[in-house]
């Protein structure tokens, strides 16, 4: 059985990713862009990763120019918006695809294992990872970081 540790980004600032690093913690994977709509959601999931990170919890943004090029900026400037805009300190992946046949096999799994409607179809698509690997609930773009209902799933999966 395939769990999300199995897979590897490459991180913002070079390097491997692998998701192994994260085994045992909950983790929530958004793909991000810095000229969308909904990039204040940045805003809340800094919020979020500071307020659960001691209990473990992983935020993790993955840029992607998937959805009206919203994220053409190379990874020095997406990572120095990111962090002069929204103060931003949780981990980022480097920039991938994320949609149709060239997406990244992590997005091809979370759209597997979330059925048809759980692939991200805007920026700012937010996956939630349990302790064991397994996709546990997501969250279109239109469900903010810091909605009840984001917040109440996010505390199932650190006290599951």
């Amino acid at each position: 059985m395939t769990v999300v540790t199995d897979f590897t980004l490459d991180a913002l600032q070079g390097g491997p990713m692998p998701l192994s690093q994260f085994a045992g913690k909950p983790l929530v994977i958004v793909n991000t862009a810095s000229e969308c709509g909904f990039t204040a959601q940045y805003a809340g999931l800094e919020a979020l990763w500071k307020r659960h990170r001691d209990a473990g919890l992983i935020v993790l943004a993955v840029p992607s120019n998937d959805f009206g090029a919203q994220e053409p900026g190379d990874a020095t400037t997406i990572a120095t918006f990111c962090r002069n805009k929204f103060g931003v300190d949780f981990p980022m992946a480097a920039k991938v695809p994320v949609r149709g046949g060239v997406a990244h096999p992590l997005f091809k799994w979370l759209a597997t294992e979330g059925g048809w409607a759980a692939r991200p179809r805007w920026n700012f698509y937010k996956y939630l990872i349990g302790r064991d690997g397994q996709l546990k609930d997501w969250f279109s773009s239109l469900t903010p970081p810091g909605s009840g209902r984001f917040e109440r799933a996010v505390a199932r999966l650190i006290n599951p």
